[in-house]
């Protein structure tokens, strides 16, 4: 089976715990080697931030699972990579 090694999450979360946490428990996880987190959007209860994970064998559960304990909800999976080696989205025309 191949290896998920990039994951985009676009994801729902209250103001606790800060971006800093959240991101530091989601690179502490196997197979996570780094973990970047953008604030796209805030209002009075929660925040909207994009997520992404980068590694050589990431655990989509056990990333979920972080997202979920931390009181979060994943609205959708915007991108993934997988396989032996990162590809990069070619831009073409249409774009």
């Amino acid at each position: 089976m191949a290896n998920i090694r990039r994951i985009v999450l676009d994801v729902l979360k209250p103001h606790s715990p800060g971006i800093m946490e959240l991101a530091i428990q989601l690179a502490d996880l196997p197979g996570v080697d780094g973990v970047d987190i953008s604030l796209i959007e805030m209002d009075q209860k929660v925040e909207n931030v994009k997520i992404t994970c980068e590694g050589e064998a990431i655990d989509y559960h056990e990333v979920e699972s972080v997202i979920k304990t931390n009181g979060a909800s994943i609205h959708s999976l915007d991108k993934i990579s997988v396989g032996t080696s990162l590809i990069e989205e070619v831009t073409t025309h249409q774009d």
